[in-house]
This record gives structure tokens, C-alpha cells and sequence, in this order.
């Protein structure tokens, strides 16, 4: 049998109702899938990462990442936008730390679904 297609056509009109009562708005996905599209990234990913462990300076990222200061900044940039990190300077140098709870509850989401088996 195949489920991806039903075998009569009907539609029900009280099911089709209360979800469109309920679904989020179309600013709000807009918003969200914006929001998934920067954990779409395996470097953003690999930086959000690292800040789950400690809060970290671009040249430290730039040395765990392997990667240059510039590019290590751009995705930086990025994740700042979303409101997912935050930053702060101690004299010369900014460290980023992860702006709320909710970014470590994302990811722990994430890898728990990928494991799953």
C-alpha cells in the first residue's frame, strides 16, 4: 500500500479549518526558516559549537577551526544578525558567547533526532 497518496479524494473541511486557524503566520515562517537556514552552515554550526563550550575570541575559532580571521568573521557577522551570539570586548580583544539558552536547546534537539535510530 501506498501512503503517500490517499485513494479517494475527499477533503475535510474541519480539519483544513483548524489548521489554518493555528499555523503560524507567514512572517513567522519567513522568520523561522531564516533562523534554519543559518544552522544549515557546517561552520556556523561548528562555531555555535564551540561557544556551547566556551566563550571564544575570533582568533581562537580561527585556531580550532582551522580557518582564517576573515571568513571566521563573515560567519560570525551572520550569526550575530540572527541574534544567536553575542559579543563583548575585554581590551582589545571581542569574545562571543551564545546570546540564550535557546541556541544550546536547538542543537541538542538536532543531535538527538540525527542519533536516534
Amino acid at each position: 500500500m501506498n501512503y503517500e497518496e490517499c485513494e479517494e479524494d475527499v477533503i475535510h473541511d474541519d480539519k483544513i479549518a483548524m489548521a489554518k486557524a493555528e499555523m503560524l503566520s507567514e512572517d513567522l515562517i519567513f522568520e523561522v526558516s531564516n533562523l534554519y537556514k543559518v544552522f544549515s552552515d557546517e561552520t556556523r554550526l561548528r562555531i555555535l559549537d564551540a561557544l556551547l563550550i566556551s566563550e571564544l575570541c575570533v582568533c581562537d575559532i580561527s585556531e580550532l577551526l582551522n580557518m582564517t580571521h576573515s571568513s571566521i568573521s563573515h560567519q560570525l557577522k551572520v550569526l550575530r544578525d540572527m541574534r544567536l551570539v553575542k559579543a563583548k570586548k575585554v581590551g582589545k580583544s571581542v569574545y562571543y558567547s551564545l546570546k540564550d539558552d535557546h541556541i544550546q536547546k536547538i542543537i541538542e534537539i538536532g543531535v538527538e533526532h540525527v542519533n536516534e535510530k
